[in-house]
């Protein structure tokens, strides 16, 4: 195989990996909008929230920054998210506006949280 059939087969399976990327973050997006996630979350580190305050909760890519090669990270925060979290042992005190987790297991399956949790954690500051 020739350079340019090789840099065009790279090409290629770039842009089906974008594609497939794409449609990945849109199907989890709608998920959280779904869930009610994005009440109290964003996506993106840096997003005020309400009334220009502090945040309701981390934005995700800050918690993805937080849990970056943790072990067991995706079932402790699956926990959370399902369970909720203890407003006495919060590491993102001062940080948001929030003091707790509230369980959300009547807004969110097990199964789906897993997944989002899972998108969650490969989200990176853009």
């Amino acid at each position: 195989m020739n350079a340019l059939c090789k840099a065009a087969l790279l090409a290629g399976l770039a842009a089906v990996a974008t594609t497939a990327s794409a449609a990945a973050d849109d199907e989890m997006k709608a998920l959280a909008t779904k869930s009610g996630c994005l009440t109290c979350h964003a996506i993106e580190s840096g997003t005020p929230g309400p009334n220009g305050m502090a945040p309701i909760g981390p934005a995700w890519q800050d918690v993805a920054k937080h849990y970056k090669g943790k072990p067991g990270a995706d079932a402790f925060l699956t926990r959370v998210v399902l369970e909720g979290s203890n407003p006495y042992g919060s590491h993102w005190k001062d940080q948001v506006s929030g003091l707790a987790m509230p369980p959300n297991k009547v807004a969110i399956k097990e199964a789906d949280a897993k997944k989002l949790v899972k998108w969650i954690l490969t989200l990176s500051p853009k």
